[in-house]
Formats: structure tokens, sequence, C-alpha cells
């Protein structure tokens, strides 16, 4: 352990019936430290109790090289949302607000708009699930406007709500539909808390979330809650480490949050406990058991969306939890619910791409938690080729530009599914090399072959599940694809753009030849 590792003594109450110990979690950090170095990390493993057992590597600071602890505060981006819908939830156990009353009945500040006239209303359910059509951008204009996902510089006037959507905020698709992540649903949830409680959404959560649950080193904004142990943001280059411009976000009830590894143990302890923690309640059990629910769920095979937190699946084992990506900030909390023990990784080094130590150390430490394989990728189901026919050919998402975009960053124009070498491969459209050779399908269910697992760990984002929906023969439904939350649509093949796009780079490399030769042919006077 080196002057800058950090470890408490594990608990004597072993979550998941197991004993929760430094000799058997410490080498899986170093492994993921050494595929994705950061200047620092703070691993938390929570049990109903508490925070169980911790880690703390490198540096909050690396100018004064200041040692991470589990006190270190760290921005937490996404993992916000759950907050913002937990004070949803409050109002809504109090009788002031109804999931599935229209948004802009509660809203004072500004308005959704819907960009056709046969649209139904936006709901509060379709705002907590992503499913309110509403895209990762407003509109396509924000896509001109440098740094408008990532916030506003720190120390400019930061726009309130009201002036940020004085056009209205645009709902693209019907709501229900389709579902696509978006920061601005939860800056909407996060105007709702206010308008109908009358207090800042900050304050709201200090008061109603953060106080009972005791985490004294939380909050939304820059206060002296956390500014004396904020961690510096920071990003790996060639040269080495370098700080990240400072940006206030925007979108304060989808990504504003700082907290501590500390502070978080409190909260997932809370979440393990039915909404209390030794501190006290925020929630009914009821009512969080509720949130766990999937209210989105697109196929049964596939874990579908809760009220803000993401479902996923390890083994048998249900889990419940959020990422968070800010610029030079990525975290991951994941909890196994029916095992009491849940995963908290904070690191003070990434981009907004998402990749890094959090995602993939989180997964791989529950799943030891849990006595499952390290590898989550099953080698012990065999192949089906006989449906291979069926599911081969182009997928795009369904229509709606501005909720497209954020599908189309990781799939370009689309993906193909192509066999060959005994094998079935996801091959999106995207500039990316190692996305753009191609995904092998893993089969991952014996009894169904259409289920299948991706391996994104090179990426830093562990593995997803993916599924194909429908068949050839099933009349009324088209033949989907889901990975994750996406959704794309089997196309005829002469809509499939790859040949075109390959043919383009074909003729552009050999002209490109053509001049260099010719270049030198007129340089030897030939």
């Amino acid at each position: 352990m080196d002057a800058f590792d950090t470890e408490s003594k594990p608990s004597t109450e072993a979550p998941a019936s197991r004993r929760i110990g430094g000799a058997e979690l410490l080498p899986m950090v170093a492994e993921a430290l050494n595929r994705w170095p950061s200047a620092g990390l703070a691993v938390g493993v929570v049990d109903r109790n508490g925070l169980a057992w911790f880690h703390g590597h490198g540096v909050a600071e690396v100018f004064s090289r200041t040692p991470v602890t589990e006190d270190t505060v760290f921005r937490i981006g996404s993992i916000t949302k759950t907050f913002t819908a937990i004070a949803v939830m409050q109002l809504w156990e109090q009788g002031l607000l109804d999931l599935d009353v229209p948004a802009n009945e509660y809203l004072r500040a500004f308005r959704l708009v819907p960009t056709k006239a046969n649209l139904s209303p936006v709901t509060l359910r379709h705002l907590l699930t992503h499913t309110a059509g509403i895209g990762y951008w407003r509109r396509l204009t924000d896509l001109l406007q440098p740094g408008i996902g990532s916030g506003i510089r720190a120390g400019r006037s930061l726009p309130s709500l009201a002036e940020y959507y004085h056009r209205g905020l645009p709902v693209e698709v019907e709501p229900g539909t389709k579902w696509m992540y978006s920061n601005h649903g939860f800056a909407v949830l996060g105007q709702i808390v206010e308008d109908v409680s009358g207090q800042p959404l900050d304050h709201y959560l200090r008061d109603q979330v953060f106080a009972p649950l005791g985490m004294e080193h939380t909050d939304l904004s820059r206060s002296d809650r956390v500014r004396s142990q904020l961690a510096t943001g920071y990003v790996l280059r060639a040269r080495g480490l370098k700080p990240v411009a400072d940006r206030e976000v925007l979108a304060i009830g989808g990504g504003a949050a700082n907290s501590s590894t500390a502070d978080l143990a409190r909260y997932v302890a809370a979440l393990l406990r039915g909404g209390a923690n030794e501190h006290g309640r925020i929630l009914k059990p009821e009512t969080l058991a509720y949130m766990f629910d999937p209210h989105y769920q697109p196929d049964p095979r596939v874990p579908g969306m809760g009220l803000a937190f993401l479902r996923g699946q390890e083994g048998a084992h249900r889990t419940i939890g959020h990422d968070g990506i800010v610029s030079g900030f990525l975290s991951q909390m994941t909890l196994a619910p029916e095992h009491d023990v849940g995963v908290v990784v904070l690191a003070n080094t990434g981009g907004l791409d998402g990749r890094g130590t959090p995602v993939p150390l989180g997964t791989a430490l529950l799943r030891r938690l849990l006595d499952l394989p390290d590898n989550a990728i099953r080698s012990d189901v065999p192949t089906h080729p006989e449906v291979w026919g069926e599911v081969c050919g182009w997928y795009g998402p369904d229509p709606g530009p501005v909720t497209n975009l954020f599908t189309r960053a990781f799939i370009g124009a689309g993906a193909e599914v192509t066999a060959g070498g005994g094998q079935l491969t996801l091959k999106p459209l995207n500039p990316i090399p190692a996305i753009r050779r191609g995904l092998r399908l893993y089969p991952d269910d014996p009894d169904d072959p259409r289920m299948f697992r991706v391996d994104l760990s090179g990426l830093g984002l562990g593995t997803l599940p993916l599924v194909f929906t429908g068949s050839h023969d099933d009349r009324g439904q088209k033949p989907r694809l889901l990975l994750n939350g996406m959704s794309l649509v089997k196309r005829p093949d002469v809509r499939n753009p790859r040949p075109w796009v390959t043919g383009a780079l074909v003729g552009a490399a050999g002209a490109f030849v053509i001049r260099r030769r010719s270049k030198r042919l007129a340089t030897k006077g030939i």
C-alpha cells in the first residue's frame, strides 16, 4: 500500500453472506487501475449498516498531493438523478404530485412544447424513465454551441432554467414509446420540485434528503459543505494528467451533485434498508420498492428502467443503480437489494466518453461479492445458427433526429449484424476503430437463442445485454435489436449505407494513391 492508499477495516457483518476483505478485493482494484489509470480513486463496499470496506488510492489534487479519503468530495454527475427522483416521490407520497398527470400542469417556469400536434402530454413517469420524447440535446442547433452539453465555465453567470428553456423544451416523439437518456428531463423534474415545494432544489434536497440521512458533505452547489474537500478533475493526455476546465452543470437536477464515499455509503445503506438509515428516513419502504420496479420495459428479457434507477442483472441477481459522468470525474453506484450489498466507486480522472475505472471495477467487485464468476461472458451457452438468418441484417433507430443524436454517437448511421467465423458480430457504422471493427455477440441464455451479451470492457463500459425481438413470422411487429436501453428496428438491406460508405472510402483511397503516383512520376520526368 503506497503513501496515498488508505483502507478501513472490514466489518464483522459480511454482506451477501461473505466476509469483506482487502486481501481479495485490493488486487481487483489494482488490476482496474493498471488498465484505466486515475489520479485518485475511492472505492466503498456498503451493507445495511453503512460503509463496510473502503479503499482510497492516489490523490484528490496533484499539486498538493492531498490523499483520497472516504470524506474526499467528488462530482458524481448523473447519480444526482436518483436524488431528484427521491424528492419527486416524497411529494408524491404527500399527494402533491401524480406521476401520470401532464408535467405542464406543475411547471411554472417554462413549458414542454410538442413539435407535432398529435403528441400526447408528457407525464412525470415519462420524465423519470427517460421516455418523454426529449433528446439529450434540446434541438439540433445545440450542436453548434461548443460545450453546451458540459455546462457553463465556473465563475460565469449561470442562467436559470426559465431563461435556458425560454423557447420551451421540445418534445419530438410520442411519450412512452422510445427510451432516450436525457439530462433535460431531470432538469424538468428538478424545476417541478421547486415549483411545487416552493424551495430551490438545492435547499430542498439539503433539508429533505441529505440532512435526514446524515449526508453532511453532499450538495448541488459548491457550498461550504463540499468546497474544502472537493477533488480536482483531470483527463489523461500524452504528457500526463491535465486539469479539466471547471464547468457548472445547467441541468442541476440531472447532474450537479457533489458527494463523498462516506455520504454515498449512508445513502446506499438507506436504499438497502427501505428508505432509512441510522440517521433517519426519506421514503416509505413500499415507495422505494416501487421505484426499483420496471416502469419501462420494451421486452421482458431486458431489465428495463425504474423510476430514475437503472435496472440491471448480474447472473440471477437483480441490480439497481446509476453511473455518473462529468468532465474529469466518473462515478458508479450499484446495489444488489436482495443481498443487502452495494458498491460505490468514484474517480477524479475521465472524459465525457465515460471510459474509465468506476463502471468495470464496480461491476467486478459486485460480482465477486455475489459469488459470481469474474467474467460476465458465458462460455457454456451453445450457438444457434438456425436463427441467424432472421437476426442478421441492417438496424437503424426509429425516426427522430434530435432524440437519435445520442444513439448515433455510438452506432453512427446504424448497425449491421453479420455471421462469420462461427459467430455473430454487431458492426456499428462508427468512426471509433474499436467499435467499427465489430462487437462479438456472445450467447447468454441456453433457453433463448436470441439473447446475447456484448463485451465493452475494453472501452471501460463493462458488458451489456442484447436481445432480438420479433421475427419475420410475427404479424404487426417489426424485428428489433435492443442493446441495453437503445432500440433499433430492422431495415431493408437496400437502406444499408455501409456499401456506399465503404465504396466512398475505397474510391477516396484509390484517388489518393493515383495522385501520389502521378506526382512521383512527374518528379521523375516521366
